[in-house]
C-alpha cells in the first residue's frame, strides 16, 4: 500500500520474466525507492524462474553469462581480501543470499568458518555439489552470532526490510563487521537508462538504495566506516540495460556508458554499485 510520504519516482517493468509493470515509490523518510506493488512472499519465487537469472546458475553460455561469471571469479579474491583487511584474521562468517556457494567456498579456503543462507533450491543444490551446505532461511541461525555477515547484492531482494535488518543486526557479534553490496539508483547509468536500468530488476528487487538511505536504515548500534565502489558493475549493468532498451547487446555503447558512469562517480561518489562496511558497537 502506498504511504503518504511516498510519491512515484519512475515506472518500469519486469524485463526478465513476466513483463508486468511496477512503480518505484520514493520513500522520503528513508530516502530509498520501494517497488510497488510488492508480490506476496509466497509468490516471489515465480519471478526467479528463468534460465537468464544468472546468480542462481553456473551458466557460462552467451556473452552476458560469460561476463557475469568472469566478473564473479575476479571478485572472489577481492571480497575475501576486503574481509581479511577489515577483520585482521579469520573467524565465523555468514553469507546471506549465497547463491551457488562460490564465495563461501573461496572464504573457507582462506580460513573462514562458513555458514550460508540461500532460498533458491536449485542454487542450494549446485552449492551442495561444491561441498557447501546452505540453509534456506535466516531464522535457522537464531541465537547464534558471527564475526562477519555479508550480503552481496542481496539486501534489495529481502522482504520485510525493517524486520530483516533487525534479525541481521542481532546475528552480528559486538565488534563484528557487516558488509553489504547494493546497486545505487543515484548513479549516472541509472539516470541515463531510467526505466530500462537493469539494476531496478523489478519485482525481484523490492528496495532500491542510495548512499543516504544506507546510512538511514540501520540502528545506531552500527557505524558505517567504509564505502567501496564496484567498478565492473557499471559495465555489466549497462550491457543488460542496453538489451532492455533496444533488444540488443550493444557492447560498445554499454562500455562507454559504464565508463562515463565511473568517471562521473569519481567526483560524485555515486558509483553504479557500492559496498558498505559497518561495524557493530562492542
Amino acid at each position: 500500500m502506498k504511504k503518504e510520504n511516498q510519491s512515484i519516482y519512475i515506472k518500469t517493468k519486469d524485463f526478465l520474466v513476466s513483463g508486468e509493470e511496477f512503480s518505484l515509490l520514493y520513500d522520503l523518510d528513508r530516502e530509498l525507492l520501494v517497488t510497488h506493488p510488492q508480490p506476496k512472499i509466497e509468490s516471489l519465487s515465480k519471478y526467479y524462474e528463468s534460465e537468464e537469472y544468472i546468480s542462481h546458475t553456473d551458466n557460462k553460455k552467451g556473452l552476458v553469462s560469460f561476463l557475469y561469471q568472469f566478473i564473479k571469479t575476479n571478485a572472489l579474491q577481492n571480497k575475501t581480501k576486503l574481509i581479511k583487511t577489515l577483520n585482521k584474521g579469520e573467524g565465523n562468517l555468514l553469507d546471506i543470499g549465497a547463491g551457488t556457494g562460490d564465495f563461501l567456498k573461496h572464504a573457507r579456503q582462506t580460513g573462514w568458518e562458513i555458514n550460508g543462507v540461500e532460498p533458491n533450491k536449485g542454487a542450494r543444490e549446485l552449492a551442495s555439489k561444491k561441498g557447501i551446505e546452505l540453509t534456506n532461511n535466516i531464522d535457522a541461525f537464531k541465537g547464534k552470532t558471527f564475526e562477519v555477515i555479508t550480503l552481496w547484492h542481496v539486501l534489495e531482494h529481502l522482504p520485510n526490510l525493517e524486520e530483516t535488518i533487525d534479525k541481521i543486526e542481532k546475528l552480528l557479534k559486538p565488534g563484528g563487521t557487516l558488509i553489504i553490496a547494493v546497486p545505487n539508483f543515484k548513479s549516472y547509468d541509472a539516470k541515463y537508462y531510467k526505466t530500462f536500468w537493469a539494476a531496478f530488476d523489478v519485482p525481484r528487487h523490492l528496495w532500491h538504495f542510495s548512499r543516504k538511505s544506507m546510512e538511514k536504515i540501520f540502528s545506531d548500534k552500527l557505524t558505517l566506516f567504509k564505502t567501496k565502489p564496484m567498478i565492473f558493475d557499471s559495465y555489466y549493468v549497462s550491457l543488460l540495460s542496453e538489451k532492455n532498451k533496444t533488444g540488443k547487446q550493444n557492447l560498445i555503447k554499454a562500455f562507454f556508458i559504464g565508463l562515463r558512469s565511473n568517471l562521473t562517480a569519481w567526483k560524485t561518489k555515486d558509483y553504479s554499485s557500492l559496498i558498505y562496511c559497518f561495524k557493530k558497537d562492542k
